[in-house]
């Protein structure tokens, strides 16, 4: 027997939905050209017509629970569709950016980095902390040198005789900054992805797009490497038709990321456990891949930008402004950065530097609470996807 469903129709989240992006959300009439016309829906329980119907009704529950509301990569086919321009596609988006501010905690802070006016302070504040780190690294040289011989550390990190953002900004300071931020980060994600996983999984069951009634997250975890190569390969990116051409910078700016990653983490062991301080040579082939990997994000993210400029027809808001542009701030002012000190303009360096932490602060210290929370959520949806042989 089918369980019994009692409609609780939130008017509000309606007006958050609209508020978001979705705001053509009451021109669906339910034909379900989206469904029949989305790619990659399942052909159980598929989506988005049942989104939409729970959308118009204000039914909270039945959405931030539901796992298809990621699984959607707003190719925009059925928006191109729909007979009504109800833009589907952009409605779930919308859906997506209330759930990570319904999972993330705090919730105060996940709403101000979806509030514009809360911009000043969200740029503000590590502004003035590495503004107070780089007077400490600068004017108190000598003071901190004197307390970290103390324990027999070295306080410099950088070589003498070279430009090195080591001497504007402590490699001490910006460390002890982000290793605790992204030790923050992940358990906030965790915490987050508990509740996630329990939510969706009982949506499944209650809509019957799974038999399975309880999880087993050995079986889960198995699911999420299976999924890993059709992430990586943007394989549902590239099923979509209107929108093909978004695969290309996708994939640009995620591969730059875990490029990155990578030379971050090398760097990261050279210089604590071999004591080797940068900067380091061009020649270096992990520099090689840094390099690589910088003009990929910026010209990735460049052309992201590009195309919602040229999509008219795209929704797009401040959520999705933030995040393209700490992304594509990140990338130049990393290039810059780089290109100034080969050129011997020292406090061109710093300052660009500078403006580069800040905007790695921004997207790091934020990432559960901004549209890139996507990468994470999304990832989980579609493992679990997998892992309930969906079809």
């Amino acid at each position: 027997m089918t369980e019994t469903y009692l409609a609780q129709p939130d008017l509000g989240f309606i007006a958050q939905i609209r508020g978001l992006g979705g705001d053509t959300l009451k021109k669906c009439y339910q034909c379900a050209t989206c469904s029949v016309a989305c790619p990659i829906s399942p052909e159980n329980s598929p989506f988005p017509r049942k989104e939409m119907i729970a959308a118009s009704w204000g039914l909270k529950d039945r959405l931030i629970k539901n796992g298809d509301i990621w699984l959607c990569h707003n190719c925009g086919d059925c928006t191109d569709l729909c007979p009504r321009g109800a833009a589907p596609g952009d409605v779930l988006a919308a859906i997506r950016a209330a759930a990570i501010t319904e999972y993330a905690q705090p919730k105060a802070l996940a709403k101000a980095v979806n509030d514009p006016k809360k911009l000043p302070w969200l740029l503000g504040i590590p502004a003035i902390w590495f503004a107070i780190l780089a007077y400490i690294t600068m004017a108190q040289s000598d003071v901190m040198t004197k307390i970290f011989n103390v324990f027999g550390i070295a306080w410099s990190h950088a070589h003498e005789g070279v430009i090195a953002q080591a001497n504007f900004f402590s490699t001490w300071f910006v460390d002890l900054t982000f290793v605790p931020l992204a030790g923050a980060v992940v358990i906030i994600f965790l915490l987050s992805l508990r509740r996630f996983i329990t939510d969706i999984h009982e949506n499944a069951v209650m809509e019957g797009k799974t038999d399975k009634k309880n999880i087993d997250y050995k079986s889960l975890v198995q699911a999420l490497v299976k999924t890993v190569p059709t992430i990586l390969k943007h394989e549902k990116f590239n099923e979509c038709e209107t929108n093909k051409e978004r695969a290309t910078p996708h994939m640009m700016v995620l591969f730059s990321f875990i490029g990155l990653f990578i030379v971050t983490g090398i760097f990261f062991f050279v210089l604590y456990v071999f004591q080797t301080p940068g900067p380091y040579s061009q020649l270096n082939p992990v520099k090689w891949l840094g390099n690589i990997a910088g003009v990929a994000l910026v010209i990735g993210s460049g052309l992201m930008i590009k195309s919602r400029l040229d999509n008219k027809d795209q929704v797009s808001t401040y959520k999705d402004w933030y995040i393209l542009g700490i992304v594509f701030a990140l990338g130049v002012t990393g290039m810059l950065t780089q290109m100034a000190r080969l050129a011997h303009l020292e406090w061109t360096s710093y300052i660009l530097y500078y403006l580069h932490l800040i905007a790695i602060f921004n997207l790091f210290a934020f990432l559960p609470f901004s549209k890139m929370a996507h990468l994470v959520y999304r990832t989980t949806a579609m493992a679990y996807a997998e892992y309930s042989n969906r079809k």
